[in-house]
């Protein structure tokens, strides 16, 4: 009998490992190719495979409606670091949470639904220095199928952001660790929060660690920003013409602020003009990809915005890019450091996206 994974759950909390052991699904299995027509992909997918399509970022996601009694979800992950909200019937505050196994297996998420229609969302809480998974396809009962997928929203939203904007953290006990695997989950970041609330589509584009001048690691923003995949440092490119954000928010420089001035990790250290010209450059590079596009320059809500000197930069940065380039669609907006020491928890995520909700939807007209 072949080896599946199951998941052992309760609502909203993961009981033990994902294990493999011999199990029988008490009704056929029917496998629904990843390239049926009705599945719903958001993000940054690489289709090369389109039988196995390749999951890197945060915030990707896979959403579909279908029939029967039973699911379950195949996947291929690259290093076994990854986990995944599965979202049944739009449940939540109390998903399922996967984690991922390394190589190929079959997750079994449920076998005693309600008799009808379903829908499921798998999401991806970790990002691409947790590796790439394939998705291979959901199995279903014996004649149940897929119906149509659910309609994507005509907002588009983009961030390009670090550990913050991956959610790194977020799940954490307030006096516990910001580091665990378990603990990231981009879905109660601060742009996915404001997406929903906005009932826009949301690409993130983030990396734990990134700068705009420097990071914690030999890449930066400006050389990762369009890659179609999301580990590593790689040769991939994304396509943007195939995909065009109505708005996009840059939250970048906290990396920053701790490299230079704290590790003084950049020698010489760099000029307050150099960190605004750094700035200018990462932004008027994503002004030519997205020539009509609302572009928000943030930042926080750790201790860059403590005082006004980081935030000072992208002000100045805005106000250059406003003149010399007759760019009004250009704003800041900046998250108060509430004196936490760690990644913002969740509760300061949702603080922090009631303020960018409120300001978009001045901005926007949404």
């Amino acid at each position: 009998m072949k080896s599946i994974s199951r998941l052992l759950m309760v609502p909203g909390m993961l009981l033990g490992l994902v294990c493999s052991i011999p199990l029988a699904i008490a009704k056929p299995v029917q496998l629904v190719a990843a390239d049926h027509a009705n599945f719903l992909y958001t993000g940054r997918v690489d289709f090369s495979d389109k039988k196995a399509p390749q999951v890197s970022w945060t915030g990707t996601s896979i959403k579909a409606n279908f029939t029967g009694t039973s699911l379950a979800i195949k996947l291929d992950d690259q290093l076994g670091k990854n986990y995944f909200n599965i979202f049944i019937d739009g449940e939540t505050q109390h998903p399922y949470v996967l984690e991922a196994k390394k190589g190929e297996q079959t997750y079994v998420i449920s076998s005693a639904l309600q008799v009808g229609n379903h829908s499921v969302e798998i999401y991806k809480r970790t990002e691409g220095e947790e590796g790439a998974t394939a998705f291979k396809g959901l199995l279903l009962d014996s004649g149940a199928k897929l119906l149509p997928p659910p309609t994507r929203p005509a907002r588009r939203m983009e961030i390009y952001g670090d550990s913050i904007s991956t959610g790194m953290g977020n799940e954490g006990a307030d006096n516990g660790m910001d580091h665990l695997l378990s603990e990231k989950n981009n879905y109660w970041a601060y742009g996915a929060i404001t997406a929903r609330n906005l009932n826009a589509e949301l690409h993130t584009i983030s990396q734990s660690g990134i700068g705009i001048m420097i990071s914690w690691f030999p890449f930066i923003m400006p050389q990762f920003y369009d890659q179609l995949s999301a580990v590593g440092n790689n040769d991939s490119r994304w396509d943007f013409a195939q995909w065009t954000p109505d708005l996009v928010v840059i939250n970048l420089f906290q990396n920053d602020s701790w490299l230079v001035d704290r590790e003084k990790r950049m020698q010489p250290v760099p000029t307050d003009a150099q960190r605004v010209q750094a700035y200018i450059d990462f932004v008027r590079s994503i002004r030519a990809k997205y020539p009509n596009a609302q572009i928000i320059c943030a930042l926080g809500s750790m201790d860059a915005t403590a005082t006004p000197k980081w935030p000072g930069y992208i002000s100045a940065a805005v106000e250059r890019m406003r003149k010399e380039n007759s760019d009004q669609k250009l704003d800041t907006i900046f998250f108060e450091f509430t004196g936490f020491g760690g990644h913002p928890r969740i509760a300061q995520h949702k603080v922090n996206a009631e303020k960018l909700t409120a300001f978009i939807k001045q901005k926007m007209n949404w």
